[in-house]
């Protein structure tokens, strides 16, 4: 279970987060939604310690993740797997090299500097980008695929790490709605058919009701709602969105899910 105790992260004197506290149970999806600029991003960024707390805990399986350094933060880092907006692959690299990347924190430093790639992690690798229907693509390189495939590539990466729980900050903001399914989709399966915990940021609210089983909402860096997507109605989101709403409520309909995807069916982009 994770555990977030009243967690502050302050830049400067502006608190991106402010004094949020909530519990994720395992295998929940999660998605923390709000306005631009309202510390989704921050929030899953300091709870994979990409940003320093300022006050507050964090707690996985009783493990204090505000306390760890070194060795221990990286080993938490691989734990909690982090997918960007912006893929954050290396693009002159090929595809399974970019998903091997993952694999980084239980190499050892000589296999890390040499990118000697045990063959476990290339068959692991491998499996990874079969599932999302990427594994053609494996010696491309990563800047040669559309955007939906890279962040399948991401995603992909991130599965490789056998995290504990996935951390996606706004995972499909840069995509086109049927790309958007796809990587929702994408991460709806390991949600369901691993038993992967998964907070997703995400802008839509019709996105966040239609894949997510919870909704965290934040405004000004502070946890306002927490509750089912039933229990979001129209009035709480406009509080939520305030002059953002009539956007993000009178937008295009979230594509329909028909049930968990089965893996290997994601359609090509």
């Amino acid at each position: 279970m994770l555990v977030v105790e009243g967690l502050t992260c302050r830049f400067g004197v502006k608190a991106a987060v402010d004094d949020a506290s909530f519990q994720v149970s395992p295998g929940g999806f999660v998605g923390v939604i709000g306005r631009s600029g309202a510390g989704k991003s921050t929030l899953l960024r300091t709870i994979n310690r990409l940003a320093t707390p300022s006050q507050g805990r964090i707690v996985f399986d009783g493990l204090d993740v505000t306390a760890l350094r070194g060795k221990e933060l990286r080993q938490w880092r691989a734990r909690s797997a982090m997918i960007f907006q912006q893929f954050n692959l290396v693009g002159r690299l090929d595809v399974l090299t970019n998903v091997l990347m993952g694999r980084l924190a239980t190499m050892p430093a000589w296999r890390s500097l040499s990118q000697t790639w045990p063959e476990q992690d290339k068959a692991l690798a491998m499996s990874a980008l079969e599932q999302f229907d990427i594994a053609p693509l494996a010696a491309q390189r990563a800047d040669q695929l559309s955007g939906g495939q890279q962040q399948r590539v991401a995603i992909a990466r991130a599965l490789v790490q056998q995290p504990d729980i996935i951390l996606a900050d706004e995972p499909i903001a840069s995509l086109d709605p049927r790309n958007t399914k796809i990587v929702m989709d994408a991460l709806l399966r390991i949600n369901k058919h691993f038993g992967i915990t998964v907070l997703c940021n995400l802008h839509s609210l019709d996105l966040a009701r239609s894949y997510c089983d919870r909704l965290i909402g934040m405004a000004q860096g502070r946890v306002v709602f927490d509750g089912a997507p039933a229990e979001l109605t129209d009035h709480v989101a406009r509080e939520l969105y305030d002059l953002e709403a009539a956007e993000i409520m009178g937008g295009m309909p979230a594509p329909v899910r028909e049930g968990i995807p089965a893996l290997g069916t994601a359609a090509a982009a």
